[in-house]
């Protein structure tokens, strides 16, 4: 009997290991061929930025080399190229693994449909990114959920256990396709090579996924509840950009995460890293029942609200120019890592929406083109969430204060002073507010300010209260 041919559509699936739908066609002996598709047009402003670009371009080169040369490389409509593909192959049936952003579902519904209808292709599509599916849970009235701890502890975890993940297939059998093309014929790469002082922080791909794992288990997990907030120390996964463009499963992340902290009897840190994974669940179902969360506040009152503009001044936080030692570091480590550390992350945002007054989609934009973890459903839920627009929001009137909370989470100023070199000599008591140091102490760490470092672009309490003042406007 002739074997039968599936094309298998990879996306943010770039993986082996429990690949749900790459497990369905070996199980059920298609021959397959792998297809990766860069549909920028579809995409529109949400297309890959040039940091996640660069990660995507090494990660397919992982996955091609895993698939033994076999995939097939694509650019354009996906909903123009696959049935091109299938009636090139003769390939009759079609499987993928779902995506969540609004495009994208939009565009994979037209698609099923059409091929079911017009060509008679059987597709089936299945869940390989996420612990739970957006429309499995909601609240006792049948409603999604607004704040978070509900959504996690209530919807999720009495909901079901994830499902343990399953180990990659084997052997697959393969397609006999050309051309195939390579990653190159994507043309991901910025023709400005900023990018390459990222290879020394970064393995993309399904082995580094592993290894960044096994690494933070080993060293990370111990301590994290506490831990997990200072940026001078290294107890954070980093697992956010492998999971994105799900070169490791959330399932295998979730289980190892629950044998380690079991064993070791680290079930504090244990529960508050699983939170984690549960915030990245409530983000994807902000983004799954508002579909413009990238764009609209989802508080309406918040449409009036009198936000500033200034390319100055947004351009000053972008670079790291701010005055401000622990956004700066913060914003300079996004450039020199395309990463930035969770806690730094909020204090940056609080500066440039509350301090400095500036719409939060305007910082949304940057962390998109600079974040190799750039996440629809992420990074939009955690600006609303700074902002106070969002679901489960933090109340208008809280603002982070960078300096006390330099203090408290990089408390010797290490943190700063590896990304804000200028501030290398300044005593530790001013290092977080250095506008505060004496001018001996400035004149013997080599620093004057308004030159060498800047003065701080706002005064944090002035500014502190002309937010407030706005806020009660609404």
């Amino acid at each position: 009997m002739t074997q039968c041919t599936a094309l298998l559509w990879f996306r943010q699936d770039l993986r082996l290991k429990d690949n749900p739908a790459l497990i369905h066609a070996v199980q059920n002996d298609y021959k397959i061929l792998p297809v990766y598709i860069l549909d920028t047009e579809h995409a529109g402003a949400y297309a890959p930025g040039g940091a996640k670009s660069w990660w995507l371009y090494k990660s397919l080169q992982c996955l091609n080399k895993n698939l033994d040369g076999n995939l097939v490389f694509r650019s354009g409509k996906a909903d123009e190229i696959i049935p091109e593909l299938l009636e090139q192959s003769g390939a009759r049936a079609v499987f993928w693994n779902r995506c969540y952003e609004p495009w994208r579902i939009a565009r994979d519904k037209a698609l099923k449909s059409a091929l079911e209808k017009n060509h008679n292709i059987d597709v089936q599509t299945f869940n390989a990114s996420l612990l739970w599916e957006p429309w499995e849970i909601k609240n006792n009235q049948g409603e999604p959920y607004k704040v978070f701890t509900p959504f996690f502890r209530k919807g999720c975890v009495q909901h079901s256990e994830p499902e343990k993940p399953e180990p990659a297939p084997a052997p697959i059998s393969y397609a006999d396709f050309s051309p195939r093309h390579d990653e190159g014929a994507l043309n991901l790469l910025p023709s400005i090579q900023w990018y390459r002082k990222f290879e020394k922080y970064w393995e993309p791909g399904e082995d580094g996924a592993q290894k960044r794992l096994d690494e933070f288990l080993d060293n990370g997990l111990k301590g994290y509840k506490n831990k997990r907030n200072r940026p001078d120390l290294d107890n954070v996964s980093r697992l956010s950009p492998h999971l994105h463009l799900g070169e490791i499963s959330p399932r295998d992340v979730w289980h190892a995460a629950q044998a380690k902290g079991r064993q070791a009897h680290w079930d504090g840190d244990m529960d508050t890293f699983l939170s984690e994974l549960g915030w990245r669940e409530f983000s994807y179902s902000q983004l799954y029942y508002n579909p413009d969360l990238m764009t609209k506040p989802l508080q309406e009152k918040f449409k009036t609200f009198p936000w500033r503009h200034s390319e100055k001044d947004l351009s000053a936080w972008q670079n790291g120019q701010t005055g401000i030692p622990i956004v700066d570091a913060g914003m300079r480590q996004l450039w020199e890592t395309g990463w930035m550390h969770n806690r730094v992350r909020m204090i940056v945002a609080s500066l440039l929406i509350k301090n400095m007054m500036i719409h939060w989609v305007e910082g949304e934009n940057w962390f998109w083109d600079c974040l190799v973890d750039a996440d629809l459903a992420s990074n939009s839920a955690s600006w609303q969430w700074v902002a106070g627009c969002g679901a489960d929001a933090a109340p208008y009137f809280r603002i982070f204060n960078p300096v006390l909370q330099g203090k408290k989470f990089d408390p010797k100023g290490e943190y700063v002073r590896k990304f804000v070199p200028e501030l290398t000599a300044l005593p530790e008591k001013y290092i977080h507010a250095p506008w505060e140091a004496k001018k001996d102490d400035l004149e013997q760490a080599g620093i004057e300010l308004g030159k060498t470092y800047p003065k701080p672009i706002v005064d944090l309490k002035t500014s502190r209260e002309r937010a407030l003042e706005a806020f009660k406007t609404l």
